[in-house]
């Protein structure tokens, strides 16, 4: 049916909640607040309870110098030895994480453990070392500082802490682990000394036997090649080579032209009148001129090169065969000249001639002057002979010098040749024998130190602070009550969200709502008073007793004021053609759909209407129990009775203005008696009688009792409790009468929550 304007704002006035989601903590905490008050009660009575359990603790510490014994040693050392030598660099720094792991360590722990057992026969391993993830009662931290030890990198201060529940015990567990650390260093140095020395014995006599190998070796080399060191000696020969070399070139330089000043020589005492007259003839030919010009300019060239370079040298070479050419032209044009002058043929001229006329040319052409006469001739070759002589002999001993020269230079080289060989083998032997020495005198170093290095190697544990008898520190009785504080409140939150989580019920009218899509015709609250009930038909002169001492006043009145607010919607809704027959269902039992129809009946019966309620459910009928009436008869026999008895005989007034018909004794097969149509008849009848019949009908999703009824109702609102009615039972029955006439549903047991 169509609502208009006014009707909506009517039913706005319904005194509805603010919209309240499961997100919103604080309510969900406030609803659940027993709930959080309970296990906050059950976790602060555990927490004591393990308070009054646990046990006193007692602790007990000592100090230990961890100090390098390697360091001292060298320090010592070195300033014995040189007193402004730096030490810094054999500063053995002590490595904080290396010492704390080797305290802790499970072998040393389970030493101490050994030797406590005669004094502790039930201590266990984890007594001292603690077990995993739990805080050990043992613990080993450094000390920073409060130390009167001026200490370097080479020295730490350690504190060892042990907790027990037995101030001796904690004693004596720090004094084994002191007994057990310092027989472990001494062992540890023992070993260390043992493998060192074993290690030295057994190397020793091998690199003897090396060193004397590889002396005997390079001894027999040096025999054998009469030398002592070959690149020292080859250094030498090549020095000596490179003089060699340089006096053989002087010496052939000076040879050349000593040599060809003798031979100049020579040509002037062969020189005669006929000569003159053939070099004469000679000197009018142009040609002639010109090669002893060519001649005197190759022998300048070649007496510069043979200065810088031997015979065998290409450039020198070439000279000569230059020389030797323009030599050959020379020749046949004096033999041209000598044959024109002669009248012979070119034939017939003697060698000797020619030569003759040749060395004569030669001659002339390295000389200034010329001989003019025969007088003049004789004092020359006087002269010249004379001079000759001196030249030969100057000739003979720088030939001699050459030829001493030469033959030193091919020995040297052929000395040299042999070294590249000597050296290679003496640079092998003697690396080899400066090796094994070098090895053997570190040796010999190491065995006459090894003793003390080692002995003062790795590091000595010193005790500073004796351990005491252990102190009481707490027996963690507050920590665990305060624990227990915090940790209780949140356990029940924790639990009240988990709960809240995995129930599916509907707590608020605006969840209730939304899930169902249907109008909210009101709120009932929950009921905060205990009322007695009595049965008490209620007065017939006054309406007003019925919110005193009624039975429906205790059953349904306590909040009449949101019951007229529900029958004031539904009356909206039925105009302009009112409902005449009203059902109130439920889903399961315990709805309270029993408790609404009597406060919707009392508020009807205040507008002055006649009002009947009929205790539709013939299973297990409860009205006439809330009410105390009698339930001998009922709707039941009425539906069978053939005589068709009139219904006021079942009838049961209790209100001038509202009359109830009870269930009736059960009978078999309600089903057929609900859908019969004497049913539907006397529901007519009963429209016809009264102004409002509400039939409480049983749960829709119990039985199918209520559906039939549904089927014969004008009008049906379902009771929902708040608290108990779950998001899928809401929506299947719902859903079950969804294509009847649901006009709306009704929020029971609502809190301010």
């Amino acid at each position: 049916m169509a609502i208009n304007g006014v009707e909506q704002e009517q039913l706005a006035t319904i005194s509805s909640l603010p919209p309240v989601d499961i997100r919103q903590l604080f309510k969900i905490l406030l609803r659940r607040r027993f709930l959080i008050l309970g296990v906050t009660g059950i976790v602060m009575s555990a927490a004591g309870i393990l308070a009054i359990l646990a046990k006193p603790n007692y602790q007990s510490s000592m100090q230990l110098l961890v100090q390098s014994n390697l360091y001292t040693g060298a320090k010592l050392s070195s300033n014995q030895t040189d007193a402004n030598n730096d030490t810094g660099s054999n500063v053995e720094v002590v490595d904080y994480n290396a010492q704390s792991q080797l305290m802790l360590s499970n072998q040393l722990i389970e030493k101490a453990v050994a030797m406590l057992r005669p004094d502790y026969p039930d201590i266990k391993f984890e007594d001292i070392k603690g077990t995993k993830g739990k805080k050990s009662p043992l613990t080993v931290a450094r000390v920073e500082s409060g130390s009167t030890i001026n200490r370097t990198p080479s020295h730490q201060v350690f504190e060892i802490k042990y907790k027990n529940h037995d101030p001796i015990k904690t004693k004596r567990v720090l004094q084994m682990l002191l007994k057990v650390y310092r027989d472990y260093n001494i062992e540890q140095q023992k070993q260390r000394l043992t493998k060192g020395m074993a290690f030295v014995d057994e190397r020793l006599p091998k690199v003897k036997s090396s060193v004397v190998t590889a002396e005997d070796n390079l001894e027999a080399f040096r025999k054998k090649n009469n030398i002592l060191d070959p690149e020292a000696q080859s250094k030498i020969i090549l020095e000596t080579l490179a003089e060699t070399q340089k006096q053989l070139q002087t010496t052939r330089a000076q040879l050349q032209n000593v040599q060809a000043r003798y031979a100049a020589l020579q040509q002037k005492l062969a020189v005669s009148p006929s000569s003159a007259m053939i070099s004469s003839r000679l000197s009018q030919s142009t040609r002639y001129q010109t090669l002893l010009n060519e001649i005197q300019k190759t022998e300048l060239a070649l007496a510069r090169e043979r200065i810088r370079y031997t015979d065998n040298s290409p450039v020198v070479q070439k000279l000569v065969q230059q020389r030797e050419n323009q030599l050959g032209l020379l020749r046949q044009e004096i033999t041209r000249t000598l044959a024109d002058q002669t009248g012979k043929k070119a034939s017939q001229l003697g060698n000797s001639e020619i030569d003759a006329a040749v060395n004569q040319a030669l001659n002339q052409s390295t000389s200034n002057e010329s001989l003019l006469n025969e007088g003049q001739m004789a004092e020359v070759d006087i002269k010249l002979t004379e001079e000759m002589i001196q030249v030969q002999t100057i000739v003979q001993g720088l030939e001699a010098n050459e030829k001493s020269l030469s033959q030193s230079e091919k020995r040297l080289q052929s000395e040299l040749g042999k070294y590249p060989g000597l050296i290679a083998e003496y640079n092998r032997l003697l690396p080899e024998v400066q090796t094994n020495r070098k090895t053997l005198e570190q040796l010999m170093q190491a065995q006459q130190s090894l003793s003390l290095k080692l002995a003062q190697g790795g590091f000595d544990w010193q005790m500073l602070e004796a351990p005491e008898r252990g102190v009481y520190i707490g027996s963690g009785r507050k920590l665990i009550l305060s624990g227990g504080a915090v940790a209780a409140p949140i356990i029940g939150i924790v639990v009240a969200l988990i709960l809240e989580m995995l129930n599916d019920s509907i707590y608020t009218s605006h969840e209730l709502q939304r899930i169902t899509n249907l109008r909210l015709l009101g709120i009932v609250p929950k009921l905060t008073k205990n009322y007695r009930r009595k049965r008490t038909l209620l007065p017939a002169h006054s309406t007003s007793a019925l919110l005193t001492d009624s039975p429906v006043a205790v059953a349904s009145l306590l909040s009449h004021e949101n019951l007229d607010m529900a029958y004031q919607n539904i009356q909206i809704l039925n105009l302009p053609l009112p409902y005449k027959s009203l059902m109130v269902t439920s889903a399961c039992f315990g709805e309270g759909k029993s408790t609404v129809t009597l406060g919707l009946a009392v508020s009807s019966a205040r507008t002055h209407h006649r009002v009947l309620i009929i205790d539709a459910n013939l299973r297990e009928p409860s009205l006439h129990k809330y009410l105390e009436l009698q339930n001998e008869w009922g709707l039941s026999l009425l539906l069978v009775d053939e005589a068709h008895a009139t219904f006021k005989d079942y009838i049961q007034p209790i209100h001038p203005s509202i009359d109830v018909l009870t269930a009736g004794p059960f009978l078999e097969d309600t089903v057929k008696l609900l859908s019969s149509r004497r049913m539907k008849e006397l529901l007519n009848e009963f429209e016809q009688s009264y102004d409002l019949v509400l039939v409480d009908a049983p749960p829709i999703l119990s039985t199918v009792d209520a559906r039939i009824l549904a089927t014969l109702c004008n009008a049906i609102v379902i009771v929902a409790r708040l608290g108990q009615i779950t998001r899928a039972e809401l929506a299947q029955t719902t859903e079950i009468l969804e294509n009847l006439n649901l006009i709306g549903i009704i929020a029971n047991q609502a809190t301010n929550i």
